[in-house]
């Protein structure tokens, strides 16, 4: 996982999205132009939290969150999620 330079605030999670998936369970190929967008991540930063809430993802854990969830940025050419921490669904 490289370092970014972005540190998030308060409550605040910068996620890499996971690739979309290429092939079905029974082993079709999906074209680029069916695929969906990923609902899964891998937590690369998080903020502080606020002084009533603690952050519980931390740095490296694995993520649902919804599907339109977040705001799409392009750092150093990796494409990045910035969400707050309530729009993980879960931890997996």
């Amino acid at each position: 996982m490289a370092k970014v330079s972005i540190k998030p605030l308060a409550d605040r999670v910068l996620i890499e999205p996971m690739a979309a998936e290429t092939k079905t369970a029974s082993g079709l190929y999906i074209p680029d132009t069916a695929k969906e967008k990923p609902q899964k991540g891998k937590v690369v930063a998080v903020g502080p939290g606020t002084k009533d809430e603690q952050v519980t993802v931390k740095v490296g854990d694995t993520v649902l969150y919804g599907k339109y969830a977040g705001t799409e940025l392009k750092l150093e050419g990796t494409e990045y999620l910035m969400m707050r921490e309530s729009d993980i669904l879960a931890i997996i």
